[in-house]
Formats: C-alpha cells, sequence, structure tokens
C-alpha cells in the first residue's frame, strides 16, 4: 500500500485535470511555463536548430545505423526548415552560434546532394531557397 493518498479528480498533477500533462508526478503546465519562461530566446533557436540537425543527419543516413532509417523525402523538409530558421534568425542569433550552424547546414546539404540518385540542379536543393546553391 502506498504512502501518499490518491490525489482527487482536478487536483494538480492529477490525469484530467486542467494544466497537467496526464500522468501523476510529471511537471503541471505552470511548472513547465516557468521553465521556458527562463530560457533566452537564442538558446531555444539553437535548441531547434540542434534537433533539426540531428533529425536530418538519420534522414540522411548518418548515423551509426546508416540506410535502417534513411529517407531523403525526409531529410529533405527538415534541411529546409533548418535552411528557413537559420535565414529568419540570422539577425537574431550571435555569429558564434550562427557560425557553426551554417557550417551543420551546408554539410547537410551536401551531403543529401551525394545521397540524391537524381542531383537537384545547382540552388534546387533542399535550403539553396535560402542559403544559394552549395558546392562541395
Amino acid at each position: 500500500m502506498s504512502d501518499t493518498p490518491p490525489e482527487s479528480p482536478g487536483s494538480p498533477g492529477s490525469p484530467g485535470s486542467p494544466g497537467s500533462p496526464g500522468s501523476p508526478g510529471s511537471p503541471g503546465f505552470d511548472d513547465m511555463t516557468r521553465d521556458i519562461a527562463e530560457v533566452p530566446a537564442v538558446e531555444v533557436l539553437v535548441t531547434v536548430a540542434v534537433n533539426l540537425m540531428s533529425a536530418a543527419a538519420v534522414k540522411l543516413g548518418l548515423t551509426e545505423e546508416g540506410d535502417k532509417y534513411k529517407d531523403l523525402d525526409e531529410a529533405r523538409k527538415l534541411v529546409h526548415a533548418l535552411a528557413g530558421l537559420l535565414d529568419a534568425s540570422a539577425t537574431e542569433i550571435s555569429s558564434f552560434h550562427a557560425a557553426p550552424l551554417r557550417d551543420g547546414l551546408k554539410s547537410l546539404q551536401l551531403a543529401f546532394r551525394e545521397a540524391s540518385l537524381v542531383p537537384d540542379e545547382p540552388g534546387q536543393g533542399p535550403g539553396e531557397k535560402y542559403t544559394g546553391p552549395v558546392f562541395g
């Protein structure tokens, strides 16, 4: 038997209560909002960019699993979204953060070009709408 009393419906943290993620013991909506409020925008942008880069690398087959998760259609979408994010946030993040992200983007664009059986025309590859043509 548990030492903690069962939570009543609607109490914070109980399943089905407003603002709770749905599992007992997990942080409530107010806690998550407070945590997000403390994170600088640059950190959020960089985190999203790194997540897009990681997902694109997996979809390009650049991980240890190789071709197991390779999907160039999905990779195209992720690389394009990354390029758009970096283009839109270029003036908002410092070159300290932007330079390695741009390098990573270019590497992904080149990897996409190499992985494609029928390469896109220069300037038509994923994200090249934002970055211009990418050459190896």
